[in-house]
Parts: structure tokens; sequence; C-alpha cells
């Protein structure tokens, strides 16, 4: 991947990453992007469709409490092959770019169908687990003002887990189950590490207020 094809991708990228929303902030793009050629190295995949599909995979970044969330991914390849198209970017990764950035979505729930969109679909899975997956977690919800956590049953023990009105009901509704289906081997492995984080963590908040 040549260096200057990835400046091009960080600086459109930048024209829509917002610091107002940490969860989705440049730092979130630079750590999918980190994660997809350390899995496109692993899988032996083409860099030529990963680099370029994990930068612009939320080019355009719909909340998650808008009613067309599960349009965002497709939103979004269409307006990266458009800038593809602008930048010169070669046309024969143009399908597979598209392709990639419309399925990493949990919304628009495309199965994937190339090695390379299932890469950029892990690494971005990935940025929603562990020590970062847990900051991310906890700052959209103080951007929708939910709750930490239920009073009462906390862990979701004796109740089914409610996510849009508890944050850490999010790791049992979503997060852990993201690392059941992750897609790659490489990905798989990295998943089961970082979920074990999380449930240490869980361990020591529930020492904390229980």
């Amino acid at each position: 991947m040549v260096p200057e094809w990835e400046k091009l991708f960080e600086d459109k990228i930048k024209t829509v990453a917002s610091s107002e929303d940490p969860a989705h902030d440049l730092n979130h793009f630079k750590r999918v992007v980190t994660m997809a050629k350390k899995l496109c190295a692993q899988e032996d995949a083409k860099l030529e469709v990963v680099v370029p599909a994990a930068w612009l995979h939320d080019l355009v970044i719909v909340p998650k409490n808008s009613p067309l969330r599960s349009q965002a991914s497709k939103l979004s390849a269409v307006k990266a092959l458009e800038f593809l198209r602008e930048i010169n970017y070669p046309q024969e990764f143009h399908q597979d770019i598209a392709h990639a950035i419309e399925g990493h979505s949990f919304s628009a729930n495309i199965d994937v169908q190339t090695l390379e969109a299932k890469i950029v679909q892990d690494a971005d899975r990935l940025d929603g687990l562990g020590a970062i997956g847990i900051a991310r977690c906890f700052a959209v919800a103080g951007m929708l003002k939910r709750s930490f956590y239920q009073t009462e049953d906390p862990f979701c023990e004796h109740r089914n887990p409610d996510d849009q009105k508890y944050t850490i009901d999010h790791f049992y509704q979503k997060l852990f189950k993201t690392a059941e289906i992750l897609k790659t081997r490489s990905g798989q492995i990295e998943g089961v590490s970082r979920v074990q984080y999380m449930k240490q963590y869980l361990e020591f908040l529930k020492s904390e207020i229980i």
C-alpha cells in the first residue's frame, strides 16, 4: 500500500470524524486500520482492498439512535466509491472495497463474501471489545444519557439484558456475542483475549458496587 494513498484516505476521514463523538473519532479509524493490517498479514489478504475500506468504513456517520442507522454502511460505500474515483484509485479494487464497507455494519445485516470484507468487519468489531471497547461503550452511553447499570441486578443474572436503558447490559446483549461471530481465525483469537479482559473488568466492578 503506497503511503500517498493512505494520506489521502486519512485526510478524507478527518473531514467526518468528530471529537464530539469519542467512540467514532479519528483514533477509532486509526485503530481499525491498524487491526485490519494485522489481520490482513495473518490471513494473507489484499491490502489494496482492506486498507481503503478500513479507513473509509464509516465515511457517513449516522447516530446509533437514528432511524437511518441501517443505511449507514451503504451510504458510506457509495460515498467511498465517489471519493475513490475522484482520486483515481485503481478501479479493479472498487467493487470489493464497497462490499467490505457495506458489509462491516451490524445494522446492515449483510453476509460478507470476501476475505477482505471479513477482515474489515472483524477489525471494526474488535474495536468494540477489550479495554477500548469498554471505554467506547461508556462514551456512547454518556452521549445517550443511559444509566451505567440496573440497581437490583446489574449483571443480568436474573433478567434479560436491556441495553437501551443500561450500559453494562450492552456487554451481555451484544458485545460478548460479537466475539463469538468474528469471521477470521485471527480475529477470533483476538476476540477471546479481549472478552476475557472485559469479564475481569466486570468482576472488579462487581466488587465495587455490590
